[in-house]
């Protein structure tokens, strides 16, 4: 790692890593690889025209969708450039400015993401518990608002991290340990002193989890508001338009969570699972949401079908 200076702020040369041991694979693992986010891409984009060119979507649930897809895309085009730059022409190196701006926005849209994990569920929480006032509760006025305001939180929330970043003297070490720039392995790198940066990191990391613990909240009450409609038709029912968000949750959380337990309970584990797993948390959920939205979720199923049902008409 070369340094220019010898300030506390310096420009460094920091190395992302691929698969380790299999670096002589790293061509053939590209291919699904950019599969995944071709299906990423592809799929949040139909999702968002379909919502956009349907009237009948324009509703808060499928705006609420909406802003879960741009997430989505915004996760993939931040990881895409080192991923693509390693495992298509091994090319590992980053430059420190360019690392911090992409941890900037690798955690800007996880918080967004994990922001609108949170409005889904009271979205569904209200939609069951109030369905005669849902439309005028959630206003599409209100619904803009809201994410205008969880877009500033999640802004907010990460924008101190690449000036923390910057502000610390990196001396000998400049190998990360995943295939893009995080905050925790970046911080690891410096020779000063980087207790504002774990503590902040920490802060951080519990907003996501309180935003899981209200989903979690918001689910009991769902459960409980279900338990007391009479009818068991009607508690499937109400049940079943919760099962997309769900399944989103999951995919977001589990591998947030796994990654967590690893990094703070497990001593001996290989470098290669780390990598995996962290790959695994920025390329699945923006892949999987929009199949299990299309796939679970009727109204959006039925709108992609007739739209290229239609393109092959057309044909």
């Amino acid at each position: 790692m070369s340094i220019i200076n010898k300030s506390n702020v310096e420009i460094t040369t920091f190395f992302l890593v691929g698969m380790p041991g299999l670096e002589y694979a790293h061509i053939w693992i590209s291919i699904p690889i950019c599969s995944m986010y071709l299906f990423a891409i592809l799929g949040n984009c139909t999702i968002l025209f379909v919502i956009k060119t349907e009237p009948s979507l324009h509703e808060p649930m499928y705006y609420f969708l909406s802003m879960l897809a741009m997430s989505d895309m915004g996760l993939s085009f931040s990881s895409l450039p080192t991923m693509g730059r390693i495992f298509l022409f091994n090319i590992p190196e980053i430059s420190a400015n360019a690392c911090f701006a992409q941890e900037f926005f690798i955690h800007g849209f996880t918080a967004v993401e994990s922001s609108v994990l949170l409005i889904m569920s009271f979205d569904r929480f209200l939609a069951i518990h109030s369905p005669l006032r849902y439309s005028s509760i959630l206003t599409p006025v209100r619904v803009a608002k809201i994410g205008i305001v969880l877009f500033l939180k999640s802004v907010l929330l990460v924008l101190p991290f690449p000036f923390t970043l910057r502000s610390l003297k990196y001396c000998s070490k400049s190998q990360l340990s995943h295939s893009y720039c995080l905050h925790q392995d970046v911080m690891k790198l410096a020779c000063s002193d980087n207790r504002i940066d774990v503590i902040y990191g920490f802060f951080g990391a519990l907003c996501l989890m309180v935003d899981f613990m209200l989903i979690a909240v918001s689910y009991v009450l769902i459960l409980k508001t279900v338990l007391g409609i009479a009818s068991r038709k009607e508690q499937l029912k109400a049940l079943n338009t919760c099962v997309s968000h769900i399944c989103a949750v999951i995919i977001f959380y589990l591998p947030i969570i796994n990654l967590a337990i690893v990094h703070r309970f497990v001593r001996h584990v290989s470098p290669l699972f780390n990598v995996l797993m962290a790959n695994i948390l920025l390329l699945v959920p923006p892949m999987m949401n929009p199949i299990v939205y299309c796939v679970k979720t009727r109204q959006i199923r039925v709108r992609v079908l007739a739209k290229l049902c239609q393109k092959q008409i057309q044909q």
